[in-house]
């Protein structure tokens, strides 16, 4: 009965996992936080940030799977991702300098100073350990919404517990890796939004 319950709970996993990646969780933010910040100018400097830290990232991650460089989206191995990374790396530090030329608001571009310390320390660690993406993107996403719209934004805790679940589910993560992600996601990433605006 077990064997017969696992493809079932595989593709909850895999449609958890594939629904709330990193790209989403950073749209999310960028336009909540853009939304709080400045209502639709605040959300056209959200739109901004997201394209750099995820719609270039994204396109970047497709065309690496469409030339099977990569085996899909979440790019699963650990050699793959640093390269993966250092695009993203620079990607989010351009979106940044275009950000601060062109005067978006301090709380804009703090939030996406935050997203690219968490990304380089994810770097460093991704060279010894595969640490979750998954869960530090989330994590980091939720804290910073706590940070801007009070603590009922806790409750996007819940996501990050199940993207965390399903992480482990689909044996892409260790249940270490897991906790490790949304430790760092959480603290780093408030940390830094909080010194930076």
């Amino acid at each position: 009965m077990t064997t017969d319950m696992q493809p079932a709970e595989s593709a909850v996993a895999r449609r958890v996992t594939d629904s709330l990646e990193p790209k989403n969780w950073i749209i999310a933010v960028t336009l909540l936080i853009g939304w709080h910040t400045g209502q639709w100018t605040g959300i056209a400097w959200g739109m901004i940030g997201a394209c750099f830290a995820a719609v270039v990232p994204i396109t970047f991650i497709k065309y690496g799977v469409r030339k099977g460089h990569w085996g899909d989206r979440h790019v699963g191995a650990r050699s793959a991702r640093l390269i993966v990374m250092a695009v993203i790396l620079l990607s989010v530090t351009v979106g940044i300098l275009i950000m601060v030329v062109a005067g978006a608001p301090r709380t804009m571009t703090a939030l996406i100073v935050s997203m690219l310390v968490t990304l380089a320390i994810l770097t460093a660690i991704t060279v010894a350990w595969k640490i979750s993406v998954h869960q530090a993107v989330s994590a980091g996403a939720c804290a910073m919404l706590v940070q801007t719209y009070g603590p009922w934004m806790l409750l996007g805790f819940l996501l990050v517990v199940i993207v965390g679940w399903s992480r482990i589910e689909l044996r892409d993560h260790t249940r270490n890796q897991v906790i490790a992600g949304t430790i760092l996601g959480t603290f780093v990433a408030a940390a830094v939004f909080q010194v930076a605006r």
